[in-house]
């Protein structure tokens, strides 16, 4: 397997250990506020193979604790379950970061136990997860006589493209996202025995307080939710996009904590 970047020690990305972080390349979202949007959309190249990975490990033993997998989207990844296998061989706890589109990947380690914790984006409400996803059109399953292709999610059109060589091709909005795939990934993790949290990164311009009453619903009864603000950078894909105010994400923490009383601020201070 090809890493696409290697963060040799954080106390950040893996709460409570210290980490490395491994970064792998692609994935099947857009997101516009992405800050790894190289290696997602595949103009990172790769920085070394799962054996050099492997080497550096070994001469890390007994100082870190815990490797965290992200990307891009680590899921896509077929070669996945052999990656954790071999990390926590070597004595290593394993994080994996993912945005829940691929149930059958997540099934799969946790089933294996390859996994100590899970880390899983919740991007927006049912209405708009889409087009805060990259994608033009979304899907549910207990849609009954619409059809969605008919009757598209709106598309944020306030964003205008930053980075150079980024075609519209390559956003790829004419998908369709398919919500039962997410709604299943929140499933498996609510329902299992495997440390996870829930995490949401604030858009000025793609959320509001309706927005996180539905993503209450969504993940009603989880451990732990994270309202994360977002931090504009070069890295990300599109202009025109903000933070919101501490005042505005105190609000959302307000409501979360109806659904889910574990729900924290990440970053900021939590109002008293």
């Amino acid at each position: 397997m090809k890493i696409h970047g290697l963060q040799k020690m954080t106390l950040l990305d893996y709460p409570g250990y210290v980490a490395c972080t491994v970064f792998l390349g692609g994935c099947d979202f857009r997101c516009p506020y992405c800050h790894n949007f190289e290696l997602a959309c595949g103009a990172a190249r790769p920085v070394m193979d799962d054996s050099e990975l492997f080497a550096f490990l070994k001469k890390r033993r007994g100082l870190l604790d815990g490797v965290a997998i992200t990307g891009g989207e680590p899921c896509l990844h077929k070669d996945l379950p052999d990656l954790l296998r071999e990390i926590r061989a070597l004595g290593f706890r394993t994080k994996l970061d993912t945005n829940g589109y691929h149930p059958g990947m997540l099934r799969r380690v946790l089933e294996e136990e390859l996994v100590d914790y899970v880390a899983m984006d919740i991007k927006n409400s049912p209405a708009k997860y889409a087009e805060t996803s990259g994608f033009r059109y979304f899907s549910v399953e207990d849609s009954s006589t619409d059809d969605p292709m008919d009757d598209p999610a709106p598309v944020h059109t306030g964003a205008i493209a930053r980075l150079p060589g980024i075609s519209h091709a390559e956003d790829l909005t004419d998908r369709v996202l398919d919500l039962g795939k997410i709604k299943e990934s929140i499933s498996l993790l609510i329902n299992g025995t495997v440390d996870y949290e829930f995490r949401t990164t604030v858009v000025k311009e793609f959320h509001s307080s309706e927005d996180f009453f539905e993503i209450g619903e969504m993940i009603r009864g989880a451990d732990r939710y994270f309202l994360q603000c977002f931090t504009d950078r070069d890295t990300v894909p599109y202009g025109n996009l903000h933070a919101p105010s501490v005042e505005t994400l105190q609000k959302y923490w307000r409501i979360m904590l109806e659904f889910v009383p574990g729900t924290e601020l990440r970053g900021i201070n939590e109002p008293a």
